[in-house]
């Protein structure tokens, strides 16, 4: 199914799919991405949308994917690190953040580290906070293929593969986010994107 973003049930839509463990491809700040609700409870274990959204992109197990937040305070639910002042006034925004997962968060069982966005785009933080959980979130393309930027080939290649794609035009020439690694206290810029760091 392809909706407009702009259809006053877009929103509803994409919750309604999400909640049920289905993966979606929604514009964000920066390029199209496949989006699926992060199980925060990990009560069921049939629940990891992030492996269907490798085996569509072809992504390697060992490769994480970023996890969209609707606030930037959010980020201290899964962190102790402190996050510079001038990198969080760069949210809501493109820019990624590499931090240490807490002890006690809901990702207590993921890698020692995970990336965070929050992403400049309302609307797509309206569906993050009504999920009341992180979205995964990657480009859309086959891994190491371009990054599809046109409605209608991402429509050709993945529609059968996802339940809902919401149109929002072209994103032509568009840049990824800006990925900041925060470790031992030290920032390390891993890639350049949409915004300077």
């Amino acid at each position: 199914m392809i909706i407009k973003k702009s259809d006053k049930n877009s929103e509803d839509l994409v919750i309604k799919s999400l909640i049920q463990g289905r993966i979606a491809i929604l514009p964000t700040d920066t390029v199209y991405g496949f989006s699926g609700i992060v199980d925060v409870d990990y009560s069921d274990k049939s629940f990891h949308t992030d492996s269907v959204i490798r085996s569509i992109k072809g992504r390697s197990e060992t490769k994480p994917l970023i996890q969209l937040i609707a606030n930037p305070e959010d980020i201290y639910k899964y962190t102790d690190d402190e996050i510079p002042s001038h990198l969080l006034k760069k949210w809501p925004g493109p820019v990624t953040l590499i931090v240490n997962v807490k002890k006690d968060s809901h990702l207590s069982d993921c890698p020692k580290t995970v990336a965070f966005r929050c992403p400049g785009d309302r609307w797509l933080r309206n569906i993050i906070e009504r999920c009341n959980a992180p979205l995964y979130s990657t480009s859309v393309n086959r891994s190491g293929q371009p990054v599809l930027s046109s409605i209608f080939e991402i429509q050709k290649e993945f529609e059968s593969e996802t339940s809902i794609i919401i149109d929002d035009g072209d994103k032509i020439n568009a840049l990824p986010s800006t990925i900041v690694s925060l470790q031992n206290g030290i920032v390390k810029v891993l890639r350049q994107g949409s915004v300077s760091v």
